[in-house]
């Protein structure tokens, strides 16, 4: 359990540097510091879910999906980009693939 808490803490802090990254890409150059500690904690964090017995391959799964689609959301709510029906359905699919890979390796 204690695997995936810490999986969830590094998609948080991917995603929060990401998103810091669109401030810092707009003129707002202090911002790359958010950026570049969000991204070391959260690799710190993905480190530590590994090490807490996590397989790689879920745990990168559930790193792109959720940070696609959190990123994606975040960013239609912080900066008013498109979030159209065709890249909800695309964010499905990623969730949906995920899942699916998950499935499989309980197997």
């Amino acid at each position: 359990m204690m695997q995936y808490v810490l999986l969830l803490a590094a998609i948080g802090s991917e995603v929060t540097g990401t998103l810091a990254l669109r401030v810092a890409a707009g003129g707002r150059h202090l911002f790359y510091v958010v950026v570049i500690i969000g991204y070391v904690i959260a690799f710190t964090l993905l480190s530590a879910s590994l090490q807490h017995g996590m397989p790689l391959g879920i745990a990168y799964g559930i790193w792109a999906a959720a940070g696609v689609a959190l990123t994606a959301a975040a960013s239609r709510v912080l900066f008013r980009e498109p979030l159209t029906p065709t890249m909800l359905a695309g964010m499905g699919l990623i969730v949906a693939g995920v899942l699916l890979v998950e499935l499989g390796a309980a197997h």
